[in-house]
């Protein structure tokens, strides 16, 4: 099993400042997958982590939900063999994820403000004339997001991002501040 590390962005260097400003409705992503093929679904399913409907009711994946601070065992009791999985250790919290058949290089991992990761990417490839950045319009009609609250207790900064290449899988690793430096980076984020 070989393991791809990826570059971890912050939001300064990706800017977009457009990006996800069209919200998905729930009408319109059940039109969406009804309209759908095999691959619409794979992508936006109710087992994947980028699909709205992963956490019971819908939620718009481009909003920032709080994963860390619910039991994947609770919160993904109504699925069975769900594709998604995370967990805290002592050391660091951990999210383990399939990722639909799509190119890798398509992936992306960005930290906005050191409080949200944003895991995107393109499921479905443009022609060259594209003008408008994908995410700026009906971005599910040609990619995936999902944006998770970080825990206050990570360092963002030294967080690992994986994609195991036999297996398609996604594996993110947010090392634990110690408690010192928690309180610290509470007292900048609130001077700030």
């Amino acid at each position: 099993m070989t393991n791809i590390q990826l570059e971890v962005l912050t939001s300064e260097d990706h800017q977009s400042p457009h990006k996800w400003c069209v919200p998905l409705k729930e009408d319109v992503f059940a039109a969406f997958m009804a309209k759908g093929g095999p691959i619409v679904h794979r992508v936006f399913g109710h087992k994947s982590l980028f699909g709205p409907l992963l956490f019971t009711k819908f939620f718009d994946p481009s909003d920032a939900f709080p994963l860390w601070e619910f039991e994947p065992a609770v919160l993904l009791s109504h699925l069975h063999n769900p594709c998604v999985d995370w967990f805290q250790t002592d050391a660091s919290c951990i999210l383990i994820s399939q990722l639909p058949k799509i190119e890798k290089s398509s992936l992306g991992i960005c930290v906005e403000n050191g409080k949200v990761i944003e895991i995107s990417g393109l499921w479905k490839k443009h022609g060259e004339s594209r003008t408008t950045d994908w995410r700026s319009g009906k971005w599910w009609e040609d990619g995936f997001v999902r944006r998770l609250e970080l825990p206050d207790n990570t360092d963002w900064k030294k967080m690992e991002v994986y994609v195991k290449n036999d297996t398609t899988v996604l594996d993110i690793r947010l090392p634990k501040l110690l408690q010192r430096n928690v309180e610290e980076t509470r007292m900048s984020q609130h001077n700030a």
